[in-house]
């Protein structure tokens, strides 16, 4: 189900009174967007919270005007979810949320209440690099991409069928999606597998774009990544069983510093777990499709790796 919030930020923009009607917006929705405060941005109840909201509401949004009038952004994602709940086989109720976020991710996934959710912000895909709103300046071609990778996450956290790790600590946390828990709690071997599990599901969901764009990489970091394949394999080895909130953020997370991501004496690339899973998941998801992968637990994907390189066992 589509949800699209932008209209509604967009009248707040409008109102005499934007602090008490970006209020009324957040009290209305305030199961989906206070999961995404505190998994994307910081705690709404925080003191930095109200500076980041004055921000967000005085910032330029004419670009974002301009991508809404010129472009089908509804049609798009409706389509991209159709696509998706074919190609993923989607078994449980999802909702996709258009909304305009607070500078964060472009694009994550949520479950609120066993629900899962998968959201677009908008602002990161207007074409145009925009420093006021932090937007990345995503061209609108690229939506799609992201409606799959963050489907299959819901995917892989609330179908009845999914053997993930993940699916049980959501469970654990009574039906909700926490980024902290779960990248303390969950192997780095899950977390770099259901990464890369959603990096095919994009490729699958909008096939045909530029490698890169899948992995959310600049194209110089892609052909990087994949010069230190080897590398990267050999020094994820003894820390692929690891559990610690560290070591998600050491593969996964973008901003981190240089030293957060020395490794084997070298710097990783920011994010080269979702190469690195992508890898990890490759031999599976060619032998059985997508939307079994997606269920499958973390142990089947080196099996399915060693039996592709025909490692022999005893």
């Amino acid at each position: 189900m589509l949800i699209n919030l932008v209209p509604e930020f967009l009248s707040v923009l409008q109102a005499a009174d934007k602090d008490a009607a970006f209020e009324q917006y957040l009290n209305a929705h305030r199961a989906v967007l206070s999961a995404y405060w505190h998994n994307y941005v910081l705690d709404l109840e925080s003191p930095q919270a109200q500076a980041v909201i004055a921000h967000a509401l005085n910032a330029d949004r004419s670009d974002l005007r301009e991508l809404i009038e010129s472009t089908d952004v509804e049609g798009i994602v409706e389509d991209a979810i159709a696509q998706a709940t074919d190609l993923l086989q989607v078994d449980r109720p999802t909702d996709v949320y258009l909304m305009v976020g607070m500078g964060a991710a472009n694009a994550g996934e949520l479950v609120v209440g066993g629900r899962g959710v998968a959201f677009i912000c908008l602002e990161h895909f207007t074409g145009r690099a925009n420093p006021e709103t932090y937007g990345m300046g995503l061209p609108p071609e690229l939506i799609p991409l992201w409606v799959g990778h963050e489907l299959a996450h819901t995917v892989r956290y609330t179908s009845p069928t999914s053997q993930s790790e993940l699916k049980r600590l959501v469970s654990d946390q009574g039906g909700y999606y926490d980024y902290w828990v779960t990248g303390s709690r969950a192997t780095l071997r899950e977390l770099l597998v259901n990464e890369g599990l959603a990096v095919h599901a994009g490729e699958a969901v909008a096939p045909g774009l530029d490698a890169a764009n899948y992995f959310g990489y600049p194209r110089r970091q892609y052909r990087r990544l994949r010069e230190l394949e080897s590398f990267l394999r050999r020094v994820v080895g003894p820390e692929l069983e690891g559990r610690g909130i560290g070591l998600r953020l050491r593969y996964l997370s973008g901003g981190m510093s240089p030293s957060a991501r020395l490794v084997g004496g070298r710097v990783l690339p920011e994010r080269s777990g979702y190469y690195l899973g992508h890898r990890m998941t490759e031999a599976l998801v060619q032998e059985r499709g997508i939307a079994a992968a997606l269920r499958a637990g973390a142990a089947e994907f080196q099996a399915a790796e060693e039996i592709a390189r025909g490692v022999q066992t005893a």
